[in-house]
């Protein structure tokens, strides 16, 4: 018998999140319920879930919560016990199909009106997703629910033991980075046998496993692994894991250049060749060449946080800043960095959930860099949907704090650098930054004067220790203007052959105004307000949304075409060859977030120098 249950739709449940960011775990009990006066039930499916069976699911859910310290305790270790428990409890006692499952909307009920409290203990201060199921994969329940689906083995004695072969950040690169991989409950459980039987003396697991999705990966286009018999299946697999685990013990190849490789389409096989845009603007606005090293011949290791697509990273790797590990909760940006950067270290998770304890090798790191969502700017400085960016930023400069790198290197909006009404928040910030031994700095940059097409103006904050921050200085502009929007997209303008590719280019003799990412709550891909659309119109662009290609000989003679994802990668200065992994929106929110390469490289620059002496 399958069940359906009540829905809270997301103009009901925001209300509800915004309200229990600022009660207590005593006070969300209060308001525990087993039913809502807007919730709605899809029409047909299976049977109603009855108010009594909602209040012996909330029994069960608060008797695990309870011998993992629920309401007034909790620690890491029995908040995994806890989501390994309440994984197969949820799975076992819901009697929900993945249809039911699949609802966001089931999930944002279960965690806001069924149980509140125990959300809200198990994620304090949450981010949306975590309770409003806007990304499945993170939901305090609803992701533990389906990782009990594709783990089950309904024949075992132990039908959910496999939950505990791998840890939480181990399974999220099975399930969210790696989709196509973790979408197959068959080849979820073939990977779980598999791994379970290895041997991984003197090896660090994590890294193989990441070679070894990697791996399957390559596969994935060429073998339908859902067609392959189980105990094959496990052979192959085998054979996949031993190669991850030589390749593991053998010294890893020399890095590839960031430059020996065409960019490809989003979703095509790694190795496809695909035809490249090309562009007269160099990657540091000046002439190529192999990266420079920081200080004289000196490279240092870095951590990368909010690492979005890797265009801040980039920037840094080129002033001598190689990343011992990068983290971002978005997949479509992990991936996007997986695809270029095989050999860095990326994980995605929430800010929040890291522990450096958990990565030694981070702690004491040289520089601790990241370019964080934006908070509010003035314009909406009364808002309250900018709690998660303000959350973000707390968790950024607790973390250096934790971690103790030699340099820290936040980016955000100018309005933070300058603007009275963040005064309080720079001083907040100041004072805890200077309780751990730093000395911070607050500059605001603009990077048209480091030879990138826009008048993108970002807000940093330097933080160093004694003796390095003395020898700190912020970067200069450099004394040529940076390229014009038609010089630098002059050449894919007239790749299709439009005949008024030549008058486009003299027209478009300016820089552009900032590219927009826009949110993941609102919008499209388009190139940002009336007034960034205004500007760009008069360089002779339409604003109003992003084209798929050039425009070709049939194009209006005196048209505004529409730029393309890869032209905006172009006005932010990032390399042509980097290749950017998802939908058109989100490949276009990724560029819009970056920070242009080449500012990182000038800021990371100034702070190799003070590190290096």
């Amino acid at each position: 018998m399958s069940f359906l249950y009540p829905r809270l739709l997301t103009d009901q449940a925001r209300p509800l999140y915004e309200e229990y960011g600022n009660l207590t775990i005593s006070e969300l009990t209060d308001r525990v319920a087993a039913s809502h006066d807007s919730a709605v039930y899809v029409a047909t499916g299976g049977d109603r879930v009855s108010v009594g069976q909602l209040k012996q699911l909330r029994a069960a859910v608060v008797e695990l919560a309870g011998q993992a310290g629920f309401p007034d305790d909790s620690d890491r270790t029995r908040n995994a016990e806890f989501d390994l428990r309440i994984a197969a409890l949820l799975h076992a006692e819901t009697g929900m199909v993945p249809a039911e499952a699949a609802s966001r909307d089931v999930w944002a009920f279960l965690a806001l009106v069924l149980l509140p409290d125990v959300a809200y203990w198990r994620y304090p201060k949450p981010p949306k997703d975590r309770v409003m199921a806007t990304d499945l994969t993170r939901h305090v329940f609803g992701r533990l629910w389906w990782r009990a689906q594709l783990v089950r083995s309904p024949d075992s004695p132990s039908p959910y033991a496999a939950l505990g072969i791998l840890g939480e950040a181990a399974f999220d690169q099975i399930y969210a980075r790696r989709a196509a991989l973790g979408g197959s409950p068959h080849m979820v459980r073939a990977i779980l046998r598999v791994w379970n039987d290895l041997d991984f003396a003197g090896l660090n697991e994590r890294k193989v496993l990441q070679d070894f999705l990697k791996r399957l990966l390559r596969l994935a286009p060429f073998v339908l692994f859902d067609g392959i018999e189980e105990h094959e299946l496990d052979r192959e697999l085998r054979a996949v894991a031993e190669e991850s685990i030589e390749a593991q013990r053998l010294p890893p190849p020399h890095a590839e250049s960031p430059l020996q490789t065409a960019r490809h389409a989003p979703n095509d096989p790694i190795g496809a060749e695909v035809p490249m845009l090309t562009s007269s603007l160099e990657y540091t606005g000046t002439a190529g060449g192999d990266p420079p090293d920081g200080a004289g011949n000196r490279r240092f290791r870095s951590v990368e946080i909010c690492a979005g697509a890797g265009a801040q990273a980039l920037g840094l790797e080129r002033a001598g800043f190689d990343p011992a590990l990068l983290i971002d909760s978005k997949a479509d940006a992990c991936f996007t960095i997986d695809l270029n950067r095989p050999q860095w270290d990326v994980i995605c998770m929430d800010l929040a959930d890291f522990d450096p304890s958990a990565r030694p090798e981070t702690l004491g790191i040289d520089l601790l860099s990241g370019g964080l969502p934006r908070v509010a700017s003035v314009a909406g400085a009364g808002r309250t949907d900018d709690t998660e960016e303000r959350r973000v930023l707390q968790a950024a400069v607790e973390l250096a704090c934790v971690m103790g790198p030699k340099a820290l290197l936040l980016e955000n909006l100018p309005d933070l650098v300058e603007r009275d009404e963040f005064a309080a928040d720079r001083s907040s910030i100041e004072a805890r930054l200077r309780d751990a031994g730093y000395r911070p700095s607050w500059r605001v940059l603009n990077a048209a004067d480091f030879g990138v097409p826009q008048n993108r103006k970002s807000g940093f904050l330097v933080a160093l220790r004694d003796p390095y921050f003395s020898r700190f200085a912020w970067p200069q502009p450099e004394n040529d203007p940076a390229p014009t929007v038609g010089q630098v997209l002059g050449p894919s303008m007239s790749s299709q052959g439009w005949p008024g590719a030549e008058r486009w280019i003299k027209n478009a003799d300016g820089i552009a105004p900032p590219l927009v990412g826009g949110s993941d709550r609102r919008g499209g891909a388009d190139l940002g307000p009336t007034g960034s659309k205004r500007a760009w119109a008069a360089l002779g662009v339409n604003g109003i949304s992003l084209g798929d290609a050039p425009p070709d000989a049939h194009f209006t003679f005196d048209g505004q075409p529409r730029i393309t994802v890869d032209q905006a990668a172009m006005i932010q200065a990032i390399p042509v060859d980097w290749r950017f992994f998802g939908g058109k929106t989100s490949r276009y929110r990724q560029i819009g977030h970056a920070m242009p390469p080449p500012l990182a490289t000038a800021v990371g620059r100034a702070l190799a120098a003070a590190l290096g002496g």
